[in-house]
């Protein structure tokens, strides 16, 4: 026999002498925004020790709070793998930019943007795992193309290379190529999964 009852913002399943206690959303809600006030007074009292501007720690703030929100999406809701994307690139952000704004990279915003683009590699990896629970063609190739692609454009991005990004191109662009090549030829070597993607989402 089957008993629930509403108490407190939970709900109480009773079933075979054995009690699941389960929050209610509002309860997730206030959870969520109860971390977000927390990680935003401790980057707002680290930036008032440091002498930086409150104003600069919110928008990491935002990235956090909206990566923990799709962090949240991931475990209630289907397609957790699209949501567990964007809660890992939006997590990374924040904590990228909260370096950022404490000054703890010395390297600014305009110089290191190119980390997005390997944030958003290293994002597809959890989330594709998640979704065919092992190694995929489908989702590690475009990862493997966003970090290297970031990885290159950071190089010019610091001004490390003796040339200008115009000049590889016109110069290194069979290097293009080149990387088609292996990716096509790492996609042929990685297994596919023969009895489709996995209905795990």
């Amino acid at each position: 026999m089957l008993y629930i009852m509403l108490a407190g913002g939970r709900v109480l399943w009773y079933n075979g002498g054995m009690v699941v206690v389960k929050r209610s959303v509002a309860a997730r809600v206030i959870f969520s925004v109860g971390i977000v006030f927390m990680v935003g007074g401790v980057l707002a009292l680290f930036a008032a020790i440091q002498g930086i501007s409150r104003l600069s720690v919110i928008v990491p703030v935002l990235f956090l709070a909206a990566g923990a929100g799709f962090a949240i999406y991931a475990i209630r809701l289907r397609k957790r793998s699209l949501y567990l994307f964007f809660a890992s690139y939006f997590l990374l952000i924040g904590f990228f930019l909260v370096l950022l704004a404490l000054k703890v990279l010395p390297i600014p915003f305009s110089q290191s943007w190119p980390l997005l683009s390997v944030f958003a590699g290293l994002s597809l990896v959890p989330a594709g795992w998640y979704h065919f629970t092992r190694i995929h063609a489908v989702y590690l190739l475009p990862a493997v193309l966003f970090i290297v692609l970031g990885c290159v454009l950071l190089f010019f991005s610091l001004d490390l290379a003796p040339w200008s990004f115009k000049q590889f191109m016109l110069n290194w662009w069979p290097l293009l190529i080149v990387l088609a090549g292996f990716m096509l030829v790492l996609g042929s070597l990685v297994p596919k999964n023969s009895n489709g993607p996995a209905t795990k989402r």
